[in-house]
């Protein structure tokens, strides 16, 4: 009976352990997730048993089974603890991708687990996501849905919730705008305004609902970010403006996502729409006469800097400003109070402030083109050149003369020699024999020493005087052996994932690799087979001295330049792409600023530039992961021109038709630079050879290495 007591008890003590954790996960922005980009898992751990350090293992189901993201915390009795691990979706053809976590103590026990979850909704590239903070449940956002028959098309709105909402900007990029509330500004943590504003300049869309005068005044980094001067609110009885702008064209539209524009009055393929169709899809939206009746409140003041984009007579509604490659939009009335909570054409208001594409509401012919990587794109610049490929032609030889050896020769010279039954020593000798040519010229073609590339694409945004480096680090390694390499990251802010293959080659990759997340950085343990190179991608933030300065000056015939490298190298291959337009300028000697003047007659046109570098990127994906065939078809040597072309993949498509949807290539948010440049503004290239703005994250000694640099800054055009 003491046994049985005792085994009662024990029992009982671990229920009780175990129901002393409360162990949450918010997968997502409200479980929506972005095709091909960075997302938050949020965990929430409360802790009333006693204090022990814990382990939160993530490991990811249906493809991407070897890697593993851990994350270690403190959790000492009575606490609560929030922290986000952020996780790189694939492709929305992975329909049963699940997401299994598990709470483990420092023996390796299983304290807490949430296994099996799911998203409730995936979105493919170029579909854009609304984040909501808003006021109540009730406000959040309702976008219209679009014509399109592909269910990765439809917009999607997603409310996140102050005390859960993420710190880290790099799990923000999936956002492609956040609705703010201004009552809700007060219950944001300064880390958490931090990486709102990092993601806003990088290229967000932030918009603000006003509600009282106070709550923007009362908010220092929302009083200097706004850009209306808030003193009061007044009633504006007639407002017929805001159901004009409506349905007019909005000057975010981009009408490339359905057609060349360099050829009027093209058509999208498949389909009858035209770019008047595309650009002006809420062209015929009925009004709304209950709305156009009732009084609005709107907040007064006057405009700091920006823009009015509507007004009410003298009286501004919505006011747009840009904030570094991002903008922020205000509106000054409350879209979650009467009269616009109850407006009948709210979801279409709401799909203008989200820029939906306009082809998506006149077309359902519209699915996502494609399915390659751009992470491949980078290896084949970057995969290491010890290793070669055996061509066909010789493989088939030897194939065929190892079935002439074992059967007709083999047969013929026993025969002469009156010994058949030797046969039974000789096949196996054979076999032996291949095996080892085999062996051997597999050495020859692969066998190298270490070696470790990296190619880091890095935006330079400009912050005060300071400077944002917002940067890509594409690290290919190549092992000699089956070797295990730790990496750490010195950055901030930093993630690594291993290569996503995009949906046309499987989803991600199975490289093995353990990520311990440390604060927002992360160390990590990866294996490479012997003979082979591995690719993977390193996203971080890091804020340091601005590395070089560009204005851009228009004139009559071209273009004023002045560029100022304060680097500590030389900066080569220096290109400004501005409107639809591409041209070189001088190289740069370290610590040199330089004003150049250019006609227009000295550029070339962006997209034959794009083509004439990235029109091979499809083969070399396709050649790179073939074991066979010929070993120049998977590389791309022309490192500068094909990461500046790299840096504009939507103007790629083997149909004609340009944008996100129509390209074949699948590119996390940020990467492709298009839209800058459709906005108006001028993006400057510059390759830096043998050069790395950041410490190296290997943390070994490989025999080989090389470093290199594509900055991009994007200005405005004074």
């Amino acid at each position: 009976m003491s046994f049985v007591a005792a085994a009662l008890l024990l029992a009982t003590a671990t229920l009780s352990a175990r129901a002393a954790i409360q162990f949450d996960i918010f997968l997502g922005y409200d479980g929506i997730l972005p095709e091909a980009s960075w997302f938050p898992v949020v965990c929430e751990v409360k802790n009333d048993g006693p204090t022990f350090t814990a382990t939160v293992e993530l490991i990811i189901g249906s493809f991407n089974q070897n890697q593993t993201l851990r994350t270690v915390v403190e959790l000492p009795t009575g606490t609560l603890k929030r922290f986000v691990m952020p996780v790189f979706s694939g492709s929305t053809r992975a329909y049963n991708t699940t997401y299994d976590l598990r709470l483990l103590d420092e023996r390796g026990r299983v304290r807490s687990e949430q296994l099996g979850l799911r998203p409730r909704k995936q979105v493919g590239r170029g579909t854009p996501i609304l984040g909501a903070i808003s006021r109540t449940a009730a406000g959040t956002p309702v976008i219209r849905p679009v014509v399109a028959t592909a269910g990765e098309l439809q917009p999607a709105t997603a409310r996140l919730l102050a005390p859960i909402f993420p710190d880290n900007p790099l799990v923000l990029e999936g956002l492609s705008s956040l609705y703010l509330n201004s009552e809700r500004a007060a219950d944001l943590t300064i880390n958490q305004v931090n990486a709102i504003l990092a993601w806003l300049n990088a290229g967000g869309h932030l918009i603000v609902g006003v509600e009282q005068p106070s709550d923007v005044s009362s908010s220092p980094w929302l009083r200097t970010t706004f850009p209306f001067d808030v003193k009061e609110l007044k009633a504006v009885r007639q407002h017929p403006e805001l159901q004009e702008w409506l349905r007019g064209a909005n000057w975010s539209t981009n009408v490339s996502y359905s057609t060349d524009r360099s050829q009027p009055g093209a058509r999208s393929r498949g389909s009858n729409v035209t770019p008047a169709d595309a650009q002006d899809p809420f062209s015929d939206q009925a009004l709304d006469l209950a709305f156009e009746a009732a009084e609005m409140q709107v907040a007064g003041g006057t405009v700091r800097d920006g823009k009015v984009e509507v007004a009410a007579g003298d009286t501004p509604l919505i006011v747009t400003a840009t904030r570094g490659r991002g903008r922020i939009t205000g509106l000054l009335f409350s879209p979650e109070r009467e009269p616009v909570r109850s407006w009948k054409n709210v979801d279409t208001f709401w799909a203008k402030l989200a820029d939906v594409p306009g082809v998506l509401y006149v077309s359902k012919d519209v699915n996502l083109q494609g399915g390659w990587s751009s992470d491949g794109i980078f290896g084949a610049m970057i995969d290491s050149r010890q290793v070669h490929k055996l061509p066909v032609g010789w493989l088939l030889l030897l194939l065929i003369v190892y079935l002439v050896v074992i059967g007709p020769f083999d047969q013929y010279w026993l025969k002469r020699i009156g010994k058949p039954m030797l046969t039974w020593i000789t096949f196996p000798c054979y076999v032996v024999l291949f095996s080892l040519i085999i062996y051997f010229i597999g050495y020859k073609l692969r066998a190298g020493e270490s070696e470790w590339n990296d190619l880091h694409v890095v935006d330079v945004i400009q912050n005060g005087e300071r400077g944002e480096l917002r940067g890509r680090t594409y690290a290919s390694v190549y092992s000699p052996a089956n070797q295990r390499y730790a990496l750490e990251a010195q950055e901030k802010y930093a993630t690594l994932r291993s290569e996503f293959l995009g949906w046309s080659s499987g989803g991600q990759s199975a490289d093995k690799a353990t990520v311990l997340q440390h604060g927002d950085s992360f160390k990590a343990e990866v294996f490479v087979p012997v003979w082979t190179s591995e690719l993977y991608v390193s996203d971080w933030w890091h804020s340091a001295p601005l590395p070089l300065t560009v204005t851009v000056q228009a004139q009559s015939d071209g273009w004023q330049v002045r560029v100022d490298n304060r680097t500590s190298i030389k900066l080569a291959n220096l290109k400004l792409v501005v409107e639809d337009r591409i041209l070189s300028l001088p190289d740069l000697a370290a610590k040199e600023t330089r004003t150049s003047t250019v006609t227009r007659a000295q550029s070339l046109p962006l997209r034959n530039f794009v083509f004439n570098h990235g029109g091979g990127f499809q083969n070399a994906i396709n050649s790179r992961r073939s074991a066979l065939g010929a070993t120049q078809r998977g590389q791309l040597d022309d490192l500068p021109n094909c990461s500046m072309a790299a840096s504009f993949l939507s103007l790629i498509s083997p149909q004609g038709n340009y944008g996100p949807y129509n390209s074949g290539f699948i590119s996390p948010p940020g990467l492709d630079l298009s839209s800058i440049i459709e906005h108006g503004n001028a993006v400057l290239l510059a390759y830096a050879d043998a050069y790395s703005p950041v410490k190296p994250m290997y943390q070994f000694t490989p025999r080989r290495s090389h470093q290199s640099t594509l900055w991009r800054v994007a200005v405005p055009v004074q």
